[in-house]
């Protein structure tokens, strides 16, 4: 079985609900919403597509609501795309209407960007592939050197040099969304160019008001995050190594490196981590992938990551169920390898709590004892979050009756909700009851044996676990 996770986002390419189920089928287990793109209808309608294609398919999967946030970007060209020359001036313009770009200038999306830069500083646009010297801040006006010939073409992103651009994180737009995010009933909240744990911290303040308990990703993209990844890690239920414009501020020799320890780090402190951007890109267009993709899909699993994910391949590629099928078997032949189920997390500290000791405990016999899968009892998915920290080739079963906890598991590296009602648990046949269960769903066979975790009070919130005990199935 899969253990690394993939989300995938919808869009144009595969919002029918034949792709869907058939994306479900697949193996998708989190679906992105992008609000970048689209109205708030569509985002609506897919929604409600996902939780029926799901549901008939048979499979649970979560749904992650992915804010614009403040999206910093040229305006348009007359024209549409202009040449740049190299050591020509070029301008960027505060003042300058949103269609009155022309070979001289163009205007900006963000006001304040004037503000931000100072001569000396370098402003990289469309992802890096356009590089502007500043030499001059006039006012509103930014003046700059073009670093190179290049084309530039209309509404393409902004990125400071080594960060420090001083936008907000959350945007009107961005709080409109959370609304409707909470209304459709979302499991996680993803929040756009984070710069601390104030910014986490805002957006969960914004979530939990629209009534809301979804989980918040924090997607880290920006040179300033980095600075404070710490505390940023602290705040946030998961983090999404965001390589896009992460990219660009930092340099992409800077990447590798930084994607190994935004891993272990959010791994380390117990947090849930997505690898994302250009992962398949190549399968925009094309039914296979490149090796350098297949590459850099296994490396992040044996780097420990929860999920991998779909954007463009997805959402406006050719091969949106072919994608999925290729990145879940990249992921699969990667978990065989040893380096993919040996850990140390947490060997050498002590446990804050009891039932993260009941985890620990449960993963260790788990990986030194045959045992053919993990059974845990929960409500509210804490005890299984800090088990899958653990490598392990043993899967994780989340007995639960929320199917908001069974949503959000779906994105734990190794967890597999499983939906029970606590009539069919009781208190004092719960071994019995729980190995009925895996029975019948055929997650088990006779003779084998499980390791269960529960707490006293069986259906209790907040109750926790603190029990764990070794199961031989009877022939």
């Amino acid at each position: 079985m899969r253990r690394t996770k993939i989300v995938a986002t919808l869009g144009p390419g595969s919002s029918s609900p034949d792709v869907i189920e058939e994306m479900v089928s697949a193996g998708v287990d989190v679906f992105r919403l992008n609000f970048s793109h689209g109205s708030q209808a569509e985002q609506r309608h897919r929604y409600q597509q996902i939780r029926a294609c799901s549901e008939k398919a048979g499979r649970i999967v979560g749904v992650l609501a992915d804010l614009q946030g403040p999206k910093i970007r040229t305006g348009r060209f007359v024209e549409h795309r202009v040449q740049l020359i190299r050591g020509e001036r070029f301008i960027l313009d505060a003042d300058l209407g949103e269609d009155e770009g022309t070979s001289e200038r163009v205007g900006i999306t963000y006001k304040d960007l004037p503000k931000d830069v100072r001569p000396g500083n370098q402003l990289l646009l469309d992802d890096g592939r356009v590089e502007l010297d500043v030499i001059e801040v006039n006012g509103n006006e930014i003046h700059c050197t073009v670093a190179y010939t290049c084309e530039l073409s209309d509404s393409k992103g902004i990125n400071l040099k080594g960060g420090g651009l001083s936008a907000p994180a959350l945007t009107a737009k961005d709080k409109e969304d959370i609304k409707v995010a909470a209304e459709l009933g979302v499991d996680y909240v993803a929040l756009s160019f984070a710069r601390s744990a104030e910014d986490v911290e805002l957006c969960r303040q914004y979530v939990r008001q629209a009534g809301s308990a979804a989980g918040i990703v924090t997607k880290v993209e920006r040179a300033d995050a980095i600075k404070n990844i710490d505390e940023i890690i602290e705040a946030s239920d998961v983090i999404m190594v965001a390589r896009g414009d992460l990219g660009v501020e930092l340099g992409d020799a800077e990447l590798p490196a930084i994607q190994k320890s935004l891993i272990k780090n959010a791994r380390d402190n117990n947090k849930v981590v997505i690898t994302a951007t250009q992962m398949m890109e190549s399968m925009i267009d094309n039914p296979i992938p490149t090796r350098a993709e297949v590459f850099d899909v296994a490396n992040a699993v044996l780097d420990g990551t929860d999920a991998v994910m779909l954007s463009g391949e997805t959402a406006v590629g050719r091969y949106p169920v072919k994608v999925v099928q290729a990145m879940s078997r990249i992921c699969e032949h990667a978990e065989q390898q040893s380096a993919a189920r040996l850990s140390d997390h947490r060997v050498h500290l002590m446990f804050g709590r009891v039932d993260e000791a009941i985890a620990m405990a449960t993963m260790y016999t788990a990986n030194h004892l045959d045992v053919a899968a993990i059974a845990s009892l929960t409500e509210s998915g804490a005890t299984v979050l800090w088990m899958s920290r653990i490598s392990s080739g043993i899967p994780i079963y989340a007995l639960t009756r929320h199917h908001r906890t069974q949503r959000k598991v779906a994105l734990y590296r190794g967890v597999y909700p499983v939906n029970v009602e606590n009539d069919r648990i009781g208190p004092i046949h719960v071994s019995q009851c729980v190995i009925d269960v895996l029975l019948g769903r055929r997650i088990v066979s006779k003779g084998q044996r499980i390791i269960l975790t529960r707490g006293d009070l069986i259906g209790e919130k907040g109750a926790g676990t603190n029990a764990m005990k070794i199961v031989d199935i009877p022939e």
